[in-house]
């Protein structure tokens, strides 16, 4: 058997992969995080398949329904939100996994800041605006942070900053970054982005905690900041289809005509 580590994408069935429906159909056992994943994405289960959330269970508790079903030689559909590879919680599962000498493959997903730009309908690296994406988070209940991965560190190389798990913290976010990006940078926090009561709320680093407090949103949202979230003009073009710059798919001889 194996453990097939999947991602579920933001919350959007429609966002599965081929490969993650083509698991979830045959898995005679899945589990899934249901605090993040919606039941519809794995309404596709085969019929008499172990289904369970394991949102109230303890990495304990989980790890033994796997190893029950190691035992009985069945696979597990073991159904992550967004993509498993960041801030998905499989490390200490493959850890265990190893272990106990059960193989396991992981299948990824489409990341959240990737629907939220989709959402938003714009491009989050901009020539000229910003050119890289800074994935993190702040410590709260959760795992404390390494102590040179600070919001400040990264606040510093004008980057687009995709923040997760910070809503509840969003004012001392603000605080922290507005001596790097101004009071007027953009900021978005996109809510539940990918599921059926999405919601997109856009400001600046001066209006943001007030547009959130007033929409009493407190979970499942990811905060978006930079200037490339703003509506930019005047930027140049990008060189990839620059007639003056060949490359080895497009022959200066060809550029030239």
């Amino acid at each position: 058997m194996t453990v097939h580590f999947i991602g579920a994408g933001p919350g959007d069935p429609e966002l599965l992969t081929l490969k993650a429906q083509r698991l979830i159909g045959t898995c005679p056992v899945c589990l899934y995080a249901g605090s993040l994943v919606p039941e519809a994405v794995v309404a596709g289960a085969p019929e008499g398949a172990l289904v369970r959330d394991t949102a109230p269970m303890t990495l304990e508790e989980t790890h033994a329904l796997i190893v029950g079903a190691h035992g009985r030689g069945q696979d597990v559909a073991r159904v992550h939100s967004g993509d498993p590879s960041l801030y998905g919680a499989i490390a200490e599962q493959i850890r265990l996994l190893r272990r106990d000498g059960i193989p396991y493959d992981i299948t990824p997903g489409v990341p959240a800041y990737a629907a939220a730009a989709a959402a938003l309908g714009q491009e989050l690296t901009v020539p000229g605006v910003a050119q890289s994406i800074v994935l993190t988070r702040v410590s709260m209940q959760s795992t404390s942070m390494p102590e040179r991965e600070t919001l400040e560190a990264f606040a510093a190389s004008g980057a687009t900053l995709a923040i997760h798990l910070g809503v509840r913290a969003l004012r001392d976010i603000v605080r922290r970054l507005v001596p790097f990006y101004g009071e007027g940078c953009p900021v978005v926090v996109a809510v539940r982005v990918g599921w059926p009561d999405q919601a997109i709320l856009r400001g600046t680093l001066a209006d943001v905690h007030a547009r959130v407090r007033e929409a009493k949103v407190t979970r499942t949202a990811l905060i978006l900041v930079g200037p490339a979230l703003g509506e930019a003009e005047g930027f140049p073009d990008s060189a990839l289809y620059d007639p003056a710059r060949p490359h080895v798919l497009r022959p200066k001889a060809r550029a030239a005509e």
